[in-house]
């Protein structure tokens, strides 16, 4: 085993970091692949797109997005949470080309969203949601994936909304299967679980990825029980669209219709516009989590990554694709799997490529059921018991917006859950900032009380009432001294409060002294000279 050594060269040292890292990201991406591959199609027909759109969204998605994104782990393809707005838009705009310039539009208005820094947006995502978020992904993934192991389900794949398109919900879905479930299914799902968990505890086997290893044995299986009365059907089997030649793979991509009819049909820009907000949104959410499963803690420039996802849908509108986002399921896949670096995802689109070109025919004989298991053990992973013991010792104003933010991602969709988690999670910061405006400490000269009120580093004007309560509630002959040396910052509303009470109470016989408060606060900013300062 080749070992650092300190007197390399710089090129050596960077072939070195290369090779470490590929080691880990090769197998990595075979993973991201195989679980990328049908969610692609799912996603797609669920759209109403054509299933090779799916596969060249996902393509763009590895290959061109990763290429200019500053993410190392996050992984991006067609999403979920966009098939109502695509089924929606393709319908309202008429043509499958009109839809295809109002991605392009989007990928545009990604862009300007990322120059104009409306990425920072993300930093403002609480961690007790961002966790929640992650939890209920993790939970998600089991329930939707348990029918696919079970080897009934007529709902597509990546599907993440309680409500599903074959009119079931995620928890009737798994009745159903349940009572309909198909043997080789069942078989083959459980000896690919029991490979994924016990392979890698031998590292001189996991020279071979568990999950390459499970679908080896799912094609194994599914050959064993064809000819029988428990042989997989059709729909129980990946199917990606099998190529003839270079002539006809070309004949799959479409452009998008930019006649002048077109351009000036006012419905594009509303669908570019909503697919560009939702699409950014979703892929900010992915980004944080995404850090926050990182073992080795990075934090993504999400500026640059809003201009990534951009350049990707804009690609992607081009030759025939869906709008894609930053996609938590395959980059949590990325991340179990041991992923290091962008490379990862760079040779999942690479493979997808090479798929669809040379090896279809191999590809159509992969059962669900065994993709499935990769995604439940994914899944597990994400919403492991010891994640809610461990928000539950950070305290009440963690734990409830994380189980809210669980349940309501749960029983709604991505984006509906996270917007409740972070309505509650300001709910407990609100409360927290009314509580902590300042401290105080009375005391007594003979039959007078003097009472000291030491305002706190930054006071908001969230605080005004809580103030406002304590002043109009002290009572006659008392000496008030309000102390604001420690205060960075009072706002205006709190100000106003302080000196009208200062004018006023004289007439209840109260003597205010003001130490340290000024009658105008700027607020901090962090300037450019400041960051450069700091990074001397």
């Amino acid at each position: 085993m080749q070992k650092f050594n300190p007197a390399f060269s710089g090129s050596d040292v960077k072939k070195y970091i290369l090779k470490k890292n590929l080691k880990k990201d090769l197998p990595s991406s075979i993973v991201v692949f195989l679980v990328a591959l049908p969610l692609c199609l799912g996603i797609a027909l669920a759209s109403g797109a054509p299933l090779f759109a799916g596969l060249i969204t996902g393509i763009i998605g590895g290959i061109v997005v990763a290429s200019f994104s500053g993410s190392q782990l996050s992984v991006s393809g067609p999403a979920a949470g966009l098939t109502v707005i695509v089924l929606g838009a393709i319908t309202t705009l008429g043509s499958y080309p009109v839809f295809l310039l109002a991605v392009v539009l989007a990928g545009v208005f990604q862009i300007i969203l990322g120059i104009i820094k409306a990425g920072t947006i993300g930093n403002y995502f609480p961690s007790s949601v961002i966790e929640g978020m992650l939890a209920a992904i993790g939970l998600i993934l089991i329930l939707k994936q348990l029918p696919h192991a079970l080897g009934v389900d007529t709902d597509f794949s990546g599907d993440e909304g309680f409500f599903q398109q074959d009119h079931e919900n995620t928890f009737s879905a798994i009745t159903a299967a349940v009572s309909h479930f198909s043997l080789a299914a069942v078989v083959i799902s459980l000896l690919s679980i029991a490979i994924l968990i016990i392979w890698p505890k031998f590292p001189k086997l996991a020279v071979v990825p568990a999950p390459l290893l499970v679908v080896i044995l799912g094609v194994a299986g599914s050959f064993i029980f064809a000819g029988t009365d428990y042989a997989l059907r059709a729909d129980q089997i990946v199917k990606i669209p099998v190529v003839g030649g270079f002539g006809e793979f070309m004949g799959l991509f479409t452009m998008p219709d930019f006649s002048m009819q077109t351009l000036a049909n006012k419905n594009v820009y509303i669908v570019a516009l909503t697919i560009a907000v939702v699409a950014s949104l979703e892929t900010l959410l992915s980004i944080e989590a995404v850090d926050k499963i990182d073992p080795i803690k990075r934090v993504s420039p999400t500026n640059r990554e809003l201009i990534a996802q951009g350049l990707g849908n804009m690609a992607s509108g081009m030759v025939g694709g869906l709008p894609m986002t930053s996609v938590i399921v395959r980059s949590s896949a990325n991340v179990n799997a041991g992923g290091r670096t962008k490379m990862s995802a760079i040779f999942h689109g690479i493979w997808l490529l090479l798929s669809l070109l040379f090896i279809p025919q191999v590809i159509n004989m992969i059962p669900l059921s065994c993709l499935a298991a990769i995604l439940l053990v994914t899944g597990y992973k994400l919403t492991r018991i010891s994640l809610f013991k461990h928000m539950y010792h950070k305290g009440w104003d963690q734990f409830v917006p994380f189980v809210v933010t669980v349940l309501a991602v749960l029983f709604t969709d991505l984006l509906k859950g996270v917007a409740v988690g972070m309505l509650v999670s300001i709910f407990y910061l609100l409360r927290t900032n009314m509580r902590n405006p300042f401290f105080y400490r009375i005391t007594n000269e003979g039959d007078k009380k003097n009472i000291r009120i030491k305002l706190a580093e930054e006071v908001s004007f969230l605080n005004k009432a809580a103030i406002q309560v304590v002043l109009t509630n002290i009572p006659k002959e008392t000496n008030v001294i309000i102390d604001g040396s420690n205060a960075r910052y009072i706002d205006p509303d709190v100000l106003e409060t302080i000196f009208n009470y200062k004018h006023n109470a004289y007439t209840k016989g109260i003597i205010v002294t003001l130490e340290n408060v000024q009658k105008h606060y700027t607020v901090p900013k962090l300037t450019n000279k400041v960051i450069e300062d700091i990074n001397k």
